[in-house]
């Protein structure tokens, strides 16, 4: 077990979400439901997305989700990004600097590996011009983020 899990409170949406979540990411399972004693209504369910474990909790409407807290995505590919953007969007919202709402309300950062890699950079002009590229951006565009360097 893990020392530390991300605890997701759902208004009764538990289960759905879950099964969004293991559908869009690669090497997820369910690893538990439970249920409550009487009508086996779903309480709650722990599944893992990527080897990552979470609990999502069936707690109902006294609180929503916040963009003060996402889960970031490191993607290795454009591909990897484009999929992941339109999965994780999908009944939801795309935003910008990668981010997009599911339509649950929980927010992703769909963030190519790369962009780390350029905007470590020591050359000030390089990873600057790499950073105003992105900031004018809604789903991350590798190619346009390596123009930006190399213009730097």
């Amino acid at each position: 077990m893990q020392k530390i899990t991300p605890f997701l409170w759902f208004d009764g949406k538990a289960e759905e979400a879950m099964n969004f979540y293991i559908s869009i990411f690669k090497n997820s399972k369910i690893v538990s439901i439970h249920r409550s004693g009487e009508g086996g209504q779903v309480t709650g369910v722990t599944f893992q997305l990527d080897g990552q474990e979470f609990f999502a909790l069936n707690g109902g409407p006294q609180f929503t989700f916040s963009p003060a807290i996402s889960f970031f995505v490191n993607c290795e590919t454009q591909e990897e990004v484009d999929a992941l953007w339109e999965k994780l969007s999908a009944g939801g919202e795309k935003q910008k600097c990668g981010w997009v709402k599911d339509r649950y309300g929980l927010s992703w950062q769909v963030i190519p590996s790369v962009l780390g890699q350029l905007l470590q950079n020591k050359a000030a002009g390089n990873s600057k011009k790499v950073w105003e590229a992105m900031l004018k951006m809604g789903k991350i565009d590798i190619n346009t983020l390596q123009q930006a360097y190399k213009q730097g």
